[in-house]
């Protein structure tokens, strides 16, 4: 019987996510990512090399999953009150990526694991936002990094602190979330609007 080599990077990548969600890169050790997986130490290590290496495809993969769910081409035509609507959306549904963000940034003092290709990669949305504000749709008050900055920052907030958003606005029902959602997509019009 044949191995089945991309079924067990899945369950070692899934595992991975969950642990480095809850305990970080530091906290995590591999062996309790093969004991969640079910697959022995040894074949993570041949397959993804370190913790390090492993922590750094788990948000490589976490990323490329946002940008396709998530995806975005030019402000100057797409709504982009919508678009950080979409981006609380996948938050909401999905808090470990922002959990993995959160323990990069505690865990790298200096440049993090695939800086040049991420920095391309939130290019793409800055370029976004530069075209809505070349085609008049976005306001020019606030430059193109910082809006993009800004836009994620209001939609992912929400889950980068629950305990904060719970404090304030109270329990997460589904329509506490509606309400938090519809406030996102009319704040990030407003600071958006030429």
């Amino acid at each position: 019987m044949a191995w089945d080599t991309e079924g067990t990077k899945r369950k070692i990548l899934d595992a991975a996510v969950a642990e480095f969600a809850a305990h970080g890169p530091d906290g995590t050790t591999i062996e309790r990512i093969a004991k969640a997986s079910g697959i022995n130490k040894e074949r993570i290590y041949n397959y993804f090399g370190g913790k390090r290496d492993l922590f750094a495809r788990v948000l490589r993969n976490e990323l490329a999953k946002v940008a396709q769910a998530v995806p975005v081409e030019s402000f100057a035509v797409e709504d982009i009150g919508e678009y950080a609507g979409r981006v609380y959306d996948y938050h909401r549904e999905r808090p470990e990526l922002t959990r993995l963000l959160r323990w990069e940034g505690l865990v790298f003092d200096a440049e993090v694991p695939d800086e040049e290709q991420r920095r391309d990669y939130y290019a793409h949305k800055t370029a976004a936002v530069s075209d809505g504000q070349n085609k008049g749709t976005v306001t020019e008050s606030i430059d193109a990094d910082h809006m993009m900055f800004l836009i994620l920052s209001l939609a992912g907030w929400w889950s980068a602190a629950p305990q904060v958003a719970r404090m304030i606005t109270g329990p997460e029902t589904e329509a506490e979330h509606a309400r938090r959602r519809a406030s996102v997509v009319t704040a990030a019009r407003r600071l958006t609007q030429p």
